[in-house]
């Protein structure tokens, strides 16, 4: 299987992908085997129907997409050990050609883990919460605002977010906000007209948002192996364990390492807030 590789300046990286036809035809003839081994044609026992009376009754829209399933898997394996590419996401996959008796042509649209400067961000957080730590006698001691500590981190921050990661997470968000409307009872258009918004304006506002939760999961990721911020087994399961019922117990179990980088988030944040 042939590929090329493209890297645009954002850190979107697009892979084209040829599947041979020779490789193309092997797997929709041992699909069709397959089939016939299990196939009932009026006249024959159970699987015992000429493979070429098979062939022509086989669905082919349905034949070419068994044969994709099993072959873009992997082509794209092949294709990011090939290119040496560490990929944080699932990639995005435009077939381009399908056609019989050709080759097969597809692109697979992903990215690697953006390069993070973190400038001079301690100094500067620092001088946030260094406010708080000043003691007014008669005066109550005001906490450091975790709003004021992200800005000032954001501030210092520099990074180029892939586009591709941006609108994956701006799909997410939207669905999120459709599902939120459709809960208060509300069509798209009503919460438009309440909120002064047009489609437009909302998606651009969820871009925004999504580009800066983004930069802060990338920022607070950066930190965390700079001051080697780790989270023990014994962390997962005390938190595992206060679960509000059985549902939540099982949910958080069956997702412990997305619940490892949560709590490692949740401890660089407070190393930010005792800087």
């Amino acid at each position: 299987m042939d590929s090329i590789i493209e890297k645009s300046l954002d850190g979107t990286i697009t892979l084209t992908i040829t599947i041979p036809n020779t490789l193309v035809k092997k797997t929709l003839d041992e699909l069709v085997e397959e089939i016939t081994k299990e196939a009932s044609v009026s006249g024959f026992r159970k699987g015992k129907a000429p493979e070429k009376i098979v062939k022509e009754k086989v669905n082919k829209d349905k034949l070419r997409e068994d044969a994709l399933k099993k072959l873009l898997p992997q082509a794209y394996s092949e294709a990011i050990n090939k290119h040496n590419i560490r990929p944080i996401m699932n990639p995005r996959i435009h077939v381009q050609s399908l056609e019989e008796g050709k080759d097969w042509k597809f692109t697979a649209q992903t990215c690697e883990t953006p390069v993070v400067e973190l400038g001079k961000y301690k100094e500067n957080v620092k001088k946030i919460t260094a406010k708080s730590k000043i003691v007014i006698p008669g005066k109550e001691e005001k906490p450091v605002s975790l709003d004021e500590i992200i800005t000032e981190l954001l501030k210092n921050t520099t990074i180029s977010i892939p586009k591709i990661i941006i609108d994956q997470e701006v799909e997410r968000l939207l669905a999120q906000t459709l599902d939120e409307i459709k809960k208060l009872g509300l069509t798209l258009d009503q919460y438009l007209s309440s909120t002064n918004k047009t489609v437009e304006s909302m998606q651009a506002e969820l871009a925004k948002k999504a580009e800066t939760d983004i930069q802060l999961e990338f920022a607070l990721q950066k930190i965390a192996e700079e001051e080697k911020i780790t989270v023990e087994d014994k962390e997962i399961t005390d938190t595992i364990g206060k679960a509000k019922d059985d549902t939540e117990r099982k949910n958080l179990e069956g997702n412990r390492y997305l619940l490892a980088s949560i709590i490692r988030q949740q401890k660089t944040l407070d190393f930010l807030k005792n800087l």
